[in-house]
C-alpha cells in the first residue's frame, strides 16, 4: 500500500506564538479531535493532564478550535489524510479497516516529520499513530508512553472475525485490519510504557505478549457534573433499556437485541444513541430489530442516560467502556460483559450484573434478574453513581500527571507508584 512520504505531506500549523517552538520539551500526539466521541474525550482528559506536566508541550493533532490551548502549548495540524470521497465512492466503503490503516499511517509519517524538526525529550502517543515517532525517538533516548485505549489489539480483531463470520457469513473486513494489528504490535514494542485504563486492559497485553512490567493502570476520567442523575420516574411499561455506542459488531448489539427478542417487547423497550456503524452491521441491526420497541439516533446521550432504567453494553472488547461509567454517573445501574475494563467499577448484584462476553444465554439472565428487581433499580443506580464519583477529573487527573512524570523520568516512582491499581479496585471499598 503506497503511504505518502513526510516530505511530501505539507506542514500546516497554528501555534501560541508567545514561546518560541525550539523550546518544546514534550509532544502529545492523537489522530481524534477532542471531546469528540468517546476517544475523543479521553484525548481531551489527557491533554488536560500533560499541559501541567510540561509547560512548553506540542500537540499534533485534528484541531477542533473548542480547546483552549493555553499559554506556551504549540499545535500543530496535520493536513488532510485521505479524501472524504474516496470512503463514499471507492472500495474503501467496504474496507473500513483498510481505509483506517492508510489515515493512520499518513498521520503517523506527518508526525514524524514535525519531530524530525524538533527533538524533544518525552513524548505521548494514542496507538496506531505512534510507529514512525517511538522508532524516530527511540535512538534519542527519549522517553516515549503509548495510550493504549483497547486492551490487545489482535484479541479485538480476533472477536470481530469471530463475528462476522457468525452473523454476516462474510469475512471481517473493517478496523482493526491485520495489517493494523502488526503496526501496534511494533508500537507496543518500541514504546517504553504503555497506558491502559483497566485491570482487564492490562492482562489482556500481558497475554498477548507484552511485559507486565511495561504497562501502567489509570482509569479514564468523566466529567461527574455533566453525567447526573435524571428526575425520578416511575417504572411503567416495559423496562427501559439504554444502549450508547456506535452500532458496530464489537460493542455487542447483536447479542442485546437477540435477547430481548427473546425476552417479548411487552417486556422490555431500548432506546440506542450513537453512530450507525459499517454497512454489514446496518443491515444485520436492520434485521434483528424488527418486531422489537427499539428507538435508535445519534445526539447527546445525556436525556437517553435520564430516561433508561437500565444500561446495557455488550462488548466483546473495551479497554475501559467510557459510556458504562458515563451511565453509572447518571444514576442506572449497568449489564456489561468481563471483556470491558469499567466493569472492575460494578459489584455484582449491587449495582449491576457482569455476564461472560458473547453469551447470550446469560445476558437474557441478567436483563430478567432486573426486570424480577425492577423496584430496586433505582437503589442499585445510586451505588452506581457514588462508584462512579470516584471516576472524576479530580480524582483521576493527579494521578495521570504522576505516573507521567515517572514514565518520562521527570521524577523517581516512589510510593504512589501503585496508586492508580488501588483506585482500580477502590469501589471494593464502597460503603453498602
Amino acid at each position: 500500500m503506497s503511504v505518502l512520504k513526510p516530505e511530501r505531506l505539507p506542514n500546516l500549523r497554528t501555534a501560541e506564538r508567545d514561546v518560541p517552538r525550539q523550546n518544546n520539551d514534550s509532544i502529545f500526539g492523537h489522530a481524534t479531535q477532542l471531546t469528540v466521541g468517546g476517544l475523543g474525550h479521553h484525548a481531551a482528559e489527557v491533554w488536560r493532564a500533560l499541559r501541567e506536566v510540561a509547560p512548553h508541550i506540542q500537540r499534533c493533532a485534528p484541531n477542533t478550535g473548542v480547546v483552549h490551548l493555553g499559554s506556551g502549548h504549540w499545535h500543530s495540524q496535520p493536513p488532510k489524510m485521505v479524501a472524504s470521497w474516496r470512503r463514499k465512492f471507492s472500495s474503501l466503503r467496504y474496507r473500513a479497516g483498510r481505509y483506517q490503516f492508510e489515515i493512520d499511517c499518513r498521520f503517523g509519517r506527518w508526525l514524524a516529520s514535525e519531530l524530525a524538526q524538533c527533538r524533544v525529550h518525552r513524548g505521548y502517543f494514542f496507538t496506531q499513530i505512534a510507529l514512525e515517532s517511538v522508532s524516530l525517538m527511540r535512538p534519542w533516548g527519549a522517553a516515549t508512553i503509548l495510550d493504549s485505549p483497547n486492551g490487545d489489539i489482535r484479541d479485538f480483531r480476533d472477536q470481530l472475525c469471530r463475528e462476522s463470520k457468525k452473523w454476516t457469513g462474510w469475512p471481517y473486513w473493517g478496523h482493526p485490519n491485520e495489517a493494523m494489528v502488526r503496526r501496534v504490535e511494533d508500537e507496543y514494542q518500541l514504546a517504553d510504557r504503555i497506558r491502559v485504563s483497566s485491570e482487564w486492559a492490562r492482562r489482556s497485553l500481558v497475554s498477548g505478549g507484552v511485559p507486565d512490567s511495561k504497562i501502567f493502570v489509570v482509569p479514564q476520567s468523566i466529567d461527574v457534573t455533566r453525567f447526573v442523575p435524571g428526575p425520578a420516574m416511575k417504572p411503567s411499561g416495559p423496562l427501559r433499556i439504554v444502549f450508547v455506542g456506535s452500532i458496530s459488531l464489537g460493542k455487542g448489539f447483536q447479542y442485546l437485541l437477540k435477547a430481548m427478542s427473546r425476552i417479548g417487547p411487552r417486556h422490555v423497550s431500548l432506546e440506542m444513541v450513537g453512530a450507525t456503524g459499517d454497512p454489514w452491521s446496518k443491515r444485520l441491526f436492520a434485521r434483528l430489530k424488527r418486531g422489537l420497541d427499539v428507538v435508535d439516533a445519534p445526539g447527546d446521550p445525556v436525556p437517553a442516560y435520564q430516561r433508561g432504567e437500565l444500561f446495557v453494553l455488550p462488548t466483546l472488547h473495551d479497554g475501559f467502556g467510557l459510556v458504562v461509567a458515563e451511565a453509572m454517573a447518571c444514576g442506572l445501574p449497568v449489564i456489561t460483559t468481563d471483556a470491558c475494563g469499567a466493569a472492575e467499577w460494578l459489584r455484582e448484584g449491587e449495582s449491576g450484573w457482569i455476564v461472560p462476553r458473547g453469551d447470550e444465554d446469560a445476558l437474557v439472565n441478567a436483563i430478567e434478574t432486573a426486570l424480577t428487581l425492577r423496584a430496586r433499580l433505582s437503589d442499585m443506580g445510586r451505588a452506581a453513581r457514588t462508584a462512579a464519583m470516584q471516576l472524576s477529573h479530580d480524582a483521576i487527573t493527579p494521578i495521570l500527571q504522576q505516573r507521567v512524570r515517572e514514565a518520562w523520568g521527570m521524577e523517581p516512582a516512589d510510593s504512589i507508584h501503585d496508586r492508580s491499581d488501588l483506585l482500580a479496585h477502590s469501589h471494593k471499598r464502597i460503603p453498602a
